[in-house]
């Protein structure tokens, strides 16, 4: 297959066939379908190298775990194939994208006594925020977190992610960020941290938030730069006092928040902590 044809119906895999997107099927009762019964992982890669790997991969099984779906494969079979997939896309800087359901079974809510996982990766190049979004901030929009309790699971359930960045697209924001009872959790698909007096604060890695694999990173680079880090719960009134607010994600990476609600954040522009995280984690992908 040509370049230009991966571009744009690029192979993935599928339960043990590599095939185009176009022709990749699942039956109508995978319970991923029928019930959003799965979960998945998202991993970046530069230069043809899995970022942070290892994080990676220990999330993917601590949430198949968390929903009782046998792991499938080992670690090695899981990274054979994300490279088999990587290879037959051309872009050197991509996103893989995995996803695992608990299978294909008669539909009733309590699990099957027998069912085979689905297995689905697909990898897409990377877009990652523009340097004008860098250089000004980005706006957000707070919400009150209605969703489950279990946020620390990757679950392939996302509606309430999804009507949280439905309500970011509404108001033309970036992000919507929310707050559970008065406190900060997170966004619709990122962490959120607040700088205050030089010092990083973010919400505590409980089932509250997923802990994004930027949550430990951005520890390091904290200890690295010689930035205080403390993990605590964050008021409303808090984030909006802040000097800074700033997202992670895969495809955010380190993205500054310059307003909340239309309000600024700080000064209205990106601070010094994003400067120094920011450059930092340029430093860990180059490594």
């Amino acid at each position: 297959m040509n370049a230009m044809a991966t571009m744009t119906d690029p192979i993935v895999y599928l339960n043990g066939t590599l095939t185009p997107l176009s022709e990749a099927k699942i039956p109508v009762l995978d319970r991923g379908f029928i019930f959003g019964d799965g979960i998945y992982e998202v991993i970046p890669i530069y230069g043809r190298k899995l970022f942070r790997a290892e994080q990676h991969m220990a999330r993917l099984f601590r949430s198949l775990a968390a929903i009782g779906i046998t792991n499938p494969h080992t670690r090695a079979e899981w990274m054979a194939l994300i490279e088999q997939v990587v290879r037959e896309h051309p872009a050197d800087d991509q996103m893989v994208y995995l996803h695992i359901t608990r299978g294909v079974a008669k539909r009733a809510h309590a699990f099957p006594k027998e069912s085979t996982p689905t297995v689905f990766i697909m990898t897409n190049p990377i877009v990652l925020p523009s340097a004008a979004a860098r250089q000004s901030g980005v706006q957000c929009v707070s919400m009150e977190d209605k969703r489950w309790l279990h946020c620390e699971i990757k679950s392939i359930s996302l509606l309430g992610n999804v009507l949280a960045a439905q309500n970011a697209a509404e108001h033309d924001a970036v992000e919507s960020i929310q707050f559970r009872d008065g406190f900060l959790t997170e966004g619709s698909s990122s962490n959120v941290w607040i700088v205050k007096d030089g010092q990083l604060f973010g919400p505590p890695k409980d089932n509250l938030i997923l802990e994004g694999i930027r949550y430990g990173l951005i520890e390091e680079l904290c200890a690295a730069c010689g930035i205080t880090f403390s993990a605590c719960r964050i008021t409303h009134a808090e984030v909006f006092d802040a000097d800074e607010v700033l997202l992670t994600s895969a495809t955010k990476e380190v993205l500054p928040v310059s307003s909340i609600d239309g309000k600024p954040v700080g000064k209205g522009v990106p601070g010094p902590i994003y400067d120094k995280l920011y450059a930092a984690y340029q430093e860990a992908k180059a490594a």
